[in-house]
């Protein structure tokens, strides 16, 4: 890819964006620009990936698929500044909860091209999972190209708006009640004598292979918890235990909070 890509704003998760980018050859160190308001973000940004910090609206003029890498509250502002310098072939890319299409049409006052995006923590890794819709301005080859960035960093999804609300609760905010259940794997552990270190790593592992295997034999889950579950065994008496306290209840109370949180952002 050739085109420029521009990040305002780069926390933790545009850095995860770009590590990814430049990892997959998806461009080249010269051809992305960003910009942050912590001069040792800007520092440390440039030392340790090698590109220019610019001012936002540099950013946003020099762009062709600009990533708006900013907390919620400050996307009015931040728009109000740059959208005078937008051209109309940039592609603007959301990654905050509750920023709607609607909302960023309505922000610019123009028909910009725009594609929201909720990705999650693991893209730090190269693990990530983003969701992914866009407007009527956004063609199919411009879609696939944000698609190819966003993939160099894990897999993507591309869904209608009104199922973004439903992303943070599945994927978005969901490694944090998986890091719960691995902590709560490795206290077991060591409860049962396995030391604290051990007991992390065996419990992180088992979530990754398990998760490995959904994705990688395409079975349904309730299918390969069977496979696991001897008859008499051991396993089918964790599992009465965990249905007994309502395991599954728990995990749908939760996530509809976080929709609600989230639609309630939205609006």
């Amino acid at each position: 890819m050739s085109k420029v890509i521009g990040f305002i704003g780069c926390g933790k998760m545009a850095q995860a964006i770009i590590g990814g980018i430049l990892s997959a050859d998806g461009a080249d160190h010269k051809q992305i620009l960003f910009s942050a308001k912590s001069h040792k973000t800007k520092e440390h940004v440039q030392e340790t990936y090698r590109i220019m910090a610019k001012e936002n609206k540099e950013v946003a003029a020099q762009s062709d698929i600009l990533f708006l890498a900013i907390k919620p509250d400050l996307h009015g502002s931040i728009i109000e500044e740059v959208k005078d310098v937008i051209r109309p072939e940039t592609i603007i890319v959301t990654m905050a909860a509750g920023i709607t299409l609607p909302y960023v049409q309505k922000a610019f006052g123009f028909n910009v091209k725009a594609i929201r995006t909720m990705p999650n923590t693991p893209s730090m890794v190269g693990e990530g999972m983003t969701a992914m819709t866009r407007n009527e301005y956004v063609n199919d080859d411009e879609a696939e190209e944000v698609k190819k960035l966003l993939s160099s960093f894990g897999k993507v999804e591309e869904i209608e708006e009104n199922l973004m609300d439903t992303v943070p609760a599945i994927s978005g905010s969901s490694p944090a009640y998986v890091y719960m259940f691995i902590e709560a794997l490795a206290d077991g552990g060591v409860r049962g004598g396995l030391p604290r270190d051990q007991s992390y790593k065996m419990a992180a592992q088992a979530v990754l292979g398990a998760a490995k295997m959904v994705l990688e034999t395409g079975m349904h889950p309730g299918q390969l918890k069977d496979q696991v579950c001897t008859p008499g065994g051991a396993t089918i008496e964790a599992v009465a235990e965990l249905e007994k306290n309502q395991f599954k209840g728990a995990v749908l109370s939760a996530m509809e909070a976080c929709m609600n949180k989230t639609k309630g952002m939205s609006e």
